[in-house]
């Protein structure tokens, strides 16, 4: 998301935080003095999609979609906090903690790459990653541009907005739902 608001200088704490004290890295309780700066924000548009293209996108198939929630949650079994789940039609599901090591790291560019075939994500066609509220959407442009794609969309209204806009023919689901 950084990127999307014209950051280029983006960095990610490989394994977070607790990995990095693990690891015998550097910390202080030291309040740092960052030099002064001014930042202008500058929108790429080609970085966010909006609810109409991706309702848009249901009919053309454009751009790939990828989901990063859990499986139940994509599959529509799983409550997800007091709201019904499901997914976009034609969206593969993987979910972002798929992406990373058991004590948190990212996995190897060729464990990724991997991942994406066997999903039967090209990454050499365009992408647009989702999840609930656009949040762990990010981790998949993050594995992509590891993977020397740099230019992975996100849907930041993700499920939370295509439950509430979405027609209910557009709300794909494994739940039998009580028709009555």
């Amino acid at each position: 998301m950084f990127r999307a608001f014209g950051h280029r200088e983006v960095s990610v704490l490989n394994g977070g935080f607790k990995n990095w004290v693990k690891e015998g890295h550097p910390v202080t309780a030291e309040p740092s003095q960052p030099a002064q700066a001014v930042f202008k924000a500058k929108l790429d548009k080609t970085l966010l999609k909006t609810f109409e293209e991706m309702m848009e996108n249901v009919g053309s198939k454009k751009f790939q979609v990828v989901d990063s929630r859990p499986a139940g949650r994509f599959q529509g079994t799983e409550l997800d906090q007091g709201l019904e789940s499901g997914h976009i039609p034609g969206a593969v599901n993987m979910p972002f903690s798929t992406f990373l090591t058991e004590s948190g790291h990212e996995k190897s560019i060729e464990e990724i790459q991997q991942m994406f075939r066997e999903k039967k994500v090209d990454l050499s066609k365009p992408l647009t990653a989702t999840c609930r509220k656009g949040v762990t959407a990010c981790h998949i442009a993050l594995a992509a541009y590891l993977c020397g794609k740099p230019d992975v969309a996100v849907y930041d209204g993700s499920w939370s907005e295509w439950f509430h806009r979405a027609p209910p023919q557009y709300k794909v689901t494994e739940l039998k739902r009580n028709k009555g």
